[in-house]
This record gives structure tokens, C-alpha cells and sequence, in this order.
């Protein structure tokens, strides 16, 4: 089953957008803190939700997730069918993810949540 993720927002200072959008919904930094060489990660304190990563490099976008490779394909394949297309993406090895556009041209991921890498 397809859901959201995790929003990806384009910020410009991780570090003041952190502290702005983990007041305004009362999320925490994943890990207590932001390294230098990723995403800072806002998740729910209130249980499960979507999670917020914060990208000086990438654009604003949803990963969707799925459980399984299984379940990514098929999803990958319903997306096209609707309308969605493929984006060609530099891939790292072992990537877990497809990157898709929708109708209007926005990019969006979709992600196997049960993989170990993305």
C-alpha cells in the first residue's frame, strides 16, 4: 500500500528550518542532531507520521512508501498507468527507490521502506 513517507523540503539553513518546523509541530531531530553530510530529519514524537527531511541540495518532494520490492514495482507500474513518468536519475548502487514525475512535471520517490538503503 502507497503512502507518504517522508516531505522533502529544500532549506537554505538546515539548522534555523529545524528548529522552526520542530516547534511548529512539535517534531524531533531523528538521531538528537544534524551531521554535516545529510539530510536533518524531523519525525512525529506522537507515534508513527510522515517524517520531514530538511535539504540544502535536493528539491522539495514526497517519498512514497511501500513495504517490498514487490510492492514498488507494482506501484511504480500503477503510477505510469495514471500518468506518472520516469525520471532519469543517477542511481547509487543498490538504490531502493524510483524517482517518478506526475502529471504537471513535479518529481516524487517512490521507496522501499523495507530495504536497508535508499
Amino acid at each position: 500500500m502507497l503512502r507518504i513517507g517522508t516531505i522533502v523540503v529544500n532549506v537554505s539553513d538546515r539548522g534555523r528550518a529545524a528548529e522552526f518546523w520542530s516547534k511548529a509541530l512539535g517534531y524531533e531531530l531523528r538521531g538528537g542532531g544534524i551531521t554535516a553530510d545529510e539530510s536533518a530529519v524531523l519525525v512525529c514524537t506522537a507515534g508513527s507520521g510522515t517524517s520531514i527531511a530538511l535539504d540544502q541540495d535536493d528539491q522539495m518532494h514526497l517519498d512514497l512508501q511501500v513495504d517490498n520490492q514487490a510492492e514498488l514495482d507494482a506501484e511504480v507500474e500503477r503510477l505510469i498507468i495514471l500518468g506518472a513518468r520516469r525520471v532519469d536519475w543517477m542511481y547509487p548502487d543498490g538504490a531502493a527507490f524510483v524517482v517518478l514525475s506526475d502529471t504537471e512535471g513535479n518529481v516524487f520517490c517512490v521507496v522501499n521502506a523495507g530495504a536497508n538503503v535508499i
